[in-house]
């Protein structure tokens, strides 16, 4: 149970479905409820799909490439940290799909897979950190995916109910939000780049 509370936790502050809410609905203005709610459904079920795969094949990926564990919580912590800075610095808060990606999207029929579900909920950072969450017994492993289902039916909830939500909190409370996410997704990259730096160096931690 703590490792699925821990995966949910760590997951969902770094997905941060509520920074997907404004391009969900300028992509989806035009929409029925129905077209909405179907839309949104699809973008969480392919991110928990590609968080998986992501989960559960990045080992080999890293053995093939060489590359030690803790050098991928190193370099995740850094991106973690690094996003997390610009949802906590006024005014420097970059939207993950850019002006031209947003109008190149508004012309597809289907926006679920791209730009909603990637890089909108799964980015690279998120990816990164699925990989590093790897888990030596088959049960944590399972409650590890069990998390990433939670996530996906939290970010479907958060999504399904933007508009509501826009209007309930305005500019500054989604303001105000984005910092809370930001701290702790800061607090998550330190910890993933302090544990890192522990497990290669163990002498500075004495």
């Amino acid at each position: 149970m703590e490792i699925l509370l821990a995966t949910f936790t760590t997951l969902f502050s770094i997905v941060n479905p509520f920074g997907a809410m404004p391009v969900f609905l300028t992509l989806t203005s035009d929409d029925s409820p129905a077209e909405r709610l179907s839309t949104a459904l699809r973008a969480c079920l392919y991110m928990m799909a590609i968080l998986s795969v992501a989960y559960l094949g990045g080992q080999y990926i890293l053995h093939f490439f060489g590359i030690n564990i803790q050098h991928l919580r190193i370099a995740g912590g850094i991106l973690l940290m690094r996003a997390a800075f610009d949802l906590l610095t006024p005014g420097a808060n970059r939207d993950r799909v850019g002006p031209a990606a947003l109008e190149e999207s508004k012309l597809k029929d289907d926006i679920s897979f791209t730009p909603l579900a990637m890089p909108m909920l799964s980015g690279p950072g998120s990816m990164a950190i699925c990989i590093g969450l790897i888990r030596p017994s088959y049960a944590d492993k399972a409650f590890t995916l069990v998390g990433f289902a939670l996530v996906a039916l939290a970010s479907f909830v958060v999504l399904v109910s933007s508009l509501r939500l826009t209007r309930l909190l305005g500019r500054p409370g989604m303001a105000a939000l984005a910092r809370i996410m930001g701290f702790i997704t800061l607090a998550i990259g330190v910890n993933f780049f302090a544990t890192a730096i522990g497990a290669l160096f163990p002498g500075l931690t004495k």
